[in-house]
């Protein structure tokens, strides 16, 4: 496998600390931009690497931004103000950060290869008993969704682009986050016992960060056959509803109770069954499964003190 120079815009993150630390294992040189907000120690672990380069800046600094994209050779942009509720907290924060600094990235490409990851928010609310493809209309509900679907529309236009349309993320990782469904659901079980659901049929789909990361390496070593395209990378087998991955956690943790609260929306609207059987064909497939990840996390949760801070988790 040729080692490539990869530009990785929030970096520290969720997905971005896996991928970083991934990506250098397996040789790749990696510059990393991010400002920190959550986290200085996500990262630690590879501040020893020869292949490791830190920044610690905004992607709003066009110069900087523009030099780096120049001196790199794959751009995997994935800082961004993340959830409904932060963005429209911040609305004008969200728009510079998750769309109009995608866009003045891509002015700078000159054919650079970019992988994007936005999520299947922009699907909002799926057809009932239809799956979700890449042709699907997107429908955003949020503005988080409509700044992740603008900037997809804005890598397109780069013609040398891979584009993922990422089921819900589940797992641990390095800067762990707290409002993902998946991982909420099992820390609010093992912390309170108890699980509220509103509208407990509501859909979605997921994937475990692993499999995210691995599905970019994929991607990386197999990018003449995938490039110029948008794939769902979700788990195949996790198109399920809220009550049914309440069950699941239900059965490794004994005393947690569920309850369904009746009469009242949940103020978050997305819904929808996803295919992935595009990826699927291209070669690759996720393969954690929610009960392995809900173990994972239920491990993880247990033998750490952790609080949670603007939707992540600090020790």
């Amino acid at each position: 496998m040729k080692k490539k120079k990869i530009l990785i815009t929030g970096g520290a993150g969720y997905i971005g600390s896996m991928l970083s630390t991934k990506l250098i294992e397996i040789g790749h040189k990696v510059t990393v931009v991010d400002k920190l907000i959550y986290s200085e120690s996500s990262l630690n672990h590879l501040y020893g690497s020869k292949n490791f380069n830190f920044i610690n800046s905004d992607v709003r600094d066009k110069p900087k931004m523009k030099k780096l994209i120049k001196e790199n050779q794959i751009i995997i942009p994935l800082a961004g103000l993340v959830g409904a509720p932060l963005c429209e907290k911040k609305r004008k924060e969200a728009m510079d950060v998750n769309f109009k600094a995608i866009k003045d990235c891509v002015k700078n490409l000159n054919n650079k290869k970019i992988i994007f990851l936005m999520s299947n928010s922009g699907y909002g609310v799926g057809k009932k008993n239809e799956y979700c493809d890449e042709t699907s209309p997107l429908n955003p509900i949020s503005l988080y969704g409509r700044t992740k679907c603008d900037a997809e529309d804005e890598v397109i236009k780069a013609k040398n682009y891979v584009c993922f349309r990422l089921a819900t993320v589940f797992g641990y990782s390095y800067r762990m986050r707290s409002d993902v469904m998946v991982n909420n659901f099992v820390y609010n079980a093992i912390k309170t016992k108890k699980l509220k659901l509103f509208e407990p049929h509501f859909r979605r789909n997921f994937i475990h960060v692993k499999d995210v990361v691995d599905c970019i390496i994929y991607t990386i070593n197999n990018f003449k056959k995938m490039r110029n395209n948008v794939y769902n990378a979700g788990l195949n087998s996790a198109n399920i509803t809220k009550i049914q991955l309440a069950k699941l956690i239900k059965k490794q943790i004994k005393s947690l109770k569920i309850s369904v609260i009746d009469g009242i929306k949940d103020p978050d609207q997305r819904n929808y069954f996803v295919s992935n059987d595009k990826l699927k064909k291209k070669g690759f497939e996720a393969k954690r499964n929610l009960n392995d990840g809900i173990n994972e996390l239920i491990k993880g949760f247990k033998f750490q003190n952790t609080k949670i801070k603007n939707n992540y988790w600090i020790s």
